[in-house]
């Protein structure tokens, strides 16, 4: 295929948007944040998945898509001590929290190249409806995406300074609706790829229009390089949460799992975050005031209770599932966040 036109471009995005699926597999990506800035370029076969450079500040150890949560966690624990030992060998450290020199106001590429985060991969769903219908998940993800993202919060500071953002990596984000329009989620998708600008500021479809070419390999890379809180990859990708410090990584991928493929927890999720529709900019409350936030806090609240329901009737370990309790009890009974934790030491030590 060579040159698009802007409908075969939209239908192109849209046929490879989703390959529907029951949930059930989970894959993990894990964003290290690295200091000094000079990240070791290449790709590097680890254990079960990948150690790949996305900027000279940001390194990524991508897990593949395995059978079930507690696979997926044990194969990310495993690549990230050998990613650990690789960045030691290069002298860099790994910094606990998402974003260090990045500006809130920064160009949109900052968000990939200069912040950390946490996503998650899951089967898109079944054609249909349901709570496990690719619909249904759609919506959910991206009413859980805030939720998330403020819970998670943890890059406050820049330059070793308050940001007066919680989040600064999804201050960058905060002009964002809560869900995208109504429609089918393949002609949302394909709305989004194209109405998004590219690096060169100008997206797709002006491309197009002013005259330009436009290829399947060009659309591919766009797609690369996009960073939604909820992108349509083959699979869902939900990329709503802040890098966390030491093994608490493993609470969000955990509790975003659990809430989208159990099937009750995905009901109760829904009735817990389906008020946030009409709540006004909720994309700069959640990386502002994360949880301080009562809105926010009520719903995270909710979410994190059905989760842990959910985790107790699956019969996943109970070290994981006092990991989560020991989070939700520290910070979210608490109406607070990991980026606090930063923001009392930084308060305490000026």
């Amino acid at each position: 295929m060579g040159t698009l036109s802007e409908q075969a471009a939209e239908d192109f995005i849209a046929a490879r948007a989703f390959s529907p699926g029951l949930p059930g597999f989970v894959g993990i990506a894990v964003d290290l944040l690295v200091d000094p800035a000079c990240a070791p370029a290449g790709r590097r076969s680890l254990r079960h998945g990948f150690l790949d450079a996305r900027s000279p500040r940001v390194l990524v150890v991508s897990g593949p898509p395995s059978p079930g949560l507690e696979v997926a966690l044990r194969r990310m624990s495993d690549d990230l001590a050998a990613s650990t030992r690789i960045v030691e060998r290069h002298r860099l450290t790994v910094l606990p929290q998402a974003a260090a020199t990045a500006h809130p106001d920064g160009p949109a590429h900052a968000f990939g190249t200069a912040t950390a985060g946490i996503r998650v991969g899951l089967e898109a769903g079944l054609d249909g409806g349901g709570p496990l219908g690719l619909p249904h998940r759609w919506k959910l993800a991206h009413m859980l995406a805030p939720v998330l993202a403020a819970a998670f919060a943890n890059s406050p500071l820049r330059h070793g300074r308050p940001a007066g953002w919680r989040s600064v990596r999804q201050a960058l984000r905060r002009d964002l609706p809560v869900l995208p329009p109504d429609g089918d989620p393949r002609e949302t998708w394909a709305a989004y790829v194209m109405d998004t600008p590219a690096g060169a500021g100008t997206t797709p479809r002006q491309t197009l229009r002013a005259g330009g070419r436009l290829t399947p390999a060009d659309l591919d890379r766009h797609i690369a390089a996009l960073r939604p809180p909820v992108a349509a990859r083959g699979h869902l990708e939900i990329d709503a949460a802040d890098r966390q410090p030491g093994i608490d990584w493993r609470i969000p991928a955990t509790v975003t799992a659990v809430l989208m493929d159990d099937p009750r927890a995905a009901e109760e999720a829904t009735a817990a975050t389906a008020h946030l529709v009409g709540e006004p900019a909720l994309w700069e409350r959640a990386a502002r005031d994360a949880l301080t936030d009562p809105v926010l806090a009520a719903a995270a609240r909710d979410c994190f209770l059905t989760a842990y329901a959910a985790l107790s009737r699956q019969g996943v370990s109970r070290e994981l599932r006092d990991a989560v309790a020991d989070f939700t009890e520290r910070y979210v009974y608490r109406s607070r966040c990991p980026a606090d934790d930063i923001l009392d030491g930084v308060a305490a030590h000026p």
